[in-house]
């Protein structure tokens, strides 16, 4: 007689688990999930895994910083600062910095990440940008990502304001400015705000609320959301043999893909770790405690703001009255020129769609010199924001290679106009000479440096097919623009490629010039 076992503790929680919540599958849909490999994508991952390390780093310092304004005379390690006054705030970084053990490490590990944070941030938008990869249906997910950076400006200008020292403190009184240069209700803005006069009592209490609690949260919320619209509308990929608008061609998330990822991250948190060890970074000692009637010189905001604090700097101090109220244009303009600028970009998806008429779906990645308007726009912007961060630093610059600091700050007004300008007409004009080169390759081949002669005297060149691979994808946009509206079909990758395969389904026609 057959005796039937009796599945196993494991089998049966599973099966109790699988029964209500589907978790079998679930797990059998989306761990199979493919995924394309392309050195860019990992770019999202070192944006993922530095957001990771700063939550850990940053719960990590919470236990031992303090955030009040309450004065305090220093009795630390520290020796040059004793018998200070200071904030709370300030002393509790220097014992974090002194006394704690590995806590500078761990706060400069948090500080470089959040650096790396939007930088990658940044990086990683601009390559979605640049290969158009924002374009329907992941306009959402574009919108999730540009409110993710937006974010992460303000959440780095909060955490480097916490430790009270006289660098934040000059931050704190550019940002005061900003509030008090609105019309009309400016005053009471730097008064709710700051809880009284500036500097006040409890900026300090309210930026680490902020800090630590509200927009991480925002954040941790908007990036699961970005990750599950990235499983859902699936990978884009680069056009190339076996690849189309309706499959996927790449690894599985599981196993192949989640054992490099976690690598990975531990990659990303060990190159952020020796970084911290060996470059110091916001050495809040050597400012000294903030102080209204004092300002520390060659005083700079981290990178990523440097650009705003760059139409400040460059901006004449305009101002005008109007009914009786002064309006200060050298700083109200460069205000609302900063979330303009960042503005631009995140509605950039629905004004090239308005404008081209792109309403398909897109899964296939552009290369940016088959689309040179839009890589010029993009390279446009970068420059002016460059032209911008070298006016936030206008002084360091005249310093370091012996200018007059008129001339620089001249030579940046007038750099906003132009050089974005002539980066624009140039960029599109290097896409458009690479395009024809590319052309040359399809119909003539590649150039092998042989020389022949043929029977009446004349020497030719010898030239080459190219490989079907590399013809594939210099003719990729080629036949992506004139392809009609298909149902879904089976598309197989070429056996020899070994790859794993998904699909889905998109119709329509693409919208964009390309040179013919």
């Amino acid at each position: 007689m057959r005796t039937v076992e009796r599945p196993g503790r494991g089998e049966r929680v599973a099966d109790w688990f699988d029964g209500r919540l589907g978790t079998h599958t679930l797990g059998r849909k989306y761990l199979r999930k493919v995924f394309p490999d392309h050195w860019s994508f990992l770019l999202g991952e070192i944006c993922l895994y530095s957001f990771v390390v700063l939550v850990l780093t940053g719960v990590w310092l919470t236990f031992f910083f303090h955030p009040s304004m309450n004065e305090v005379v220093y009795d630390g390690s520290y020796t040059p600062l004793n018998g200070v006054r200071m904030s709370e705030a300030y002393a509790s970084t220097l014992d974090i910095s002194f006394d704690v053990r590995g806590g500078l490490l761990i706060r400069q590990i948090h500080h470089w990440s959040a650096l790396v944070f939007v930088a990658a941030m940044l990086t990683h938008m601009m390559r979605h940008f640049f290969t158009g990869s924002f374009r329907r249906p992941r306009e959402v997910n574009w919108l999730f990502g540009w409110s993710l950076l937006f974010l992460g400006l303000f959440e780095g200008l909060f955490g480097y304001s916490l430790p009270d020292d006289l660098l934040s403190g000059t931050g704190l009184r550019f940002v005061d400015g900003a509030l008090l240069s609105v019309p009309i209700v400016g005053t009471y803005l730097s008064m709710f705000v700051f809880g009284g006069e500036f500097p006040g009592h409890d900026i300090v209490g309210r930026f680490y609320s902020l800090h630590i609690l509200v927009i991480p949260g925002i954040m941790a919320a908007l990036i699961v959301a970005h990750l599950i619209l990235v499983v859902y509308h699936k990978h884009t990929q680069f056009a190339g043999p076996g690849r189309t608008e309706r499959n996927v061609v790449g690894a599985p998330f599981m196993p192949v893909y989640l054992a490099k990822a976690g690598g990975f991250f531990f990659l990303v948190f060990g190159v952020l770790t020796v970084i911290a060890a060996v470059a110091s970074i916001n050495p809040v000692w050597s400012y000294g405690p903030y102080r209204a009637d004092q300002v520390s010189t060659g005083a700079q905001p981290d990178w990523y703001l440097g650009f705003a604090e760059g139409l400040v700097r460059v901006m004449p101090g305009w101002e005008i009255t109007l009914w009786g109220h002064t309006l200060v244009l050298g700083v109200l303009i460069p205000i609302v020129a900063f979330p303009l600028l960042l503005l631009f970009i995140g509605v950039y998806p629905f004004l090239e769609a308005r404008f081209t008429g792109a309403d398909r779906e897109h899964h296939l990645l552009d290369r940016p010199r088959d689309r040179p308007v839009r890589t010029a726009i993009g390279a446009a912007w970068i420059s002016l924001y460059l032209v911008l961060l070298a006016g936030g630093g206008n002084d360091i610059v005249a310093t370091r290679l012996h200018l007059s600091i008129n001339a620089v700050t001249w030579a940046v007004r007038i750099g906003v106009f132009v050089v974005p300008a002539v980066v624009l007409v140039v960029t599109r004009r290097v896409c458009l000479g690479l395009q024809l080169r590319d052309r040359e390759l399809v119909e003539h081949g590649r150039e092998t440096g042989r020389v022949r002669r043929l029977p009446h005297g004349e020497y030719v060149e010898i030239h080459e097919p190219l490989d079907p691979a590399r013809l594939h994808t210099l003719t990729a946009h080629r036949r992506d623009e004139h392809r009609p509206s298909l149902p879904e079909e089976s598309v197989q990758p070429p056996a020899s490629s070994r790859c794993h395969t998904s699909r889905t389904r998109t119709t329509g026609t693409p919208g964009d010039q390309h040179l013919t």
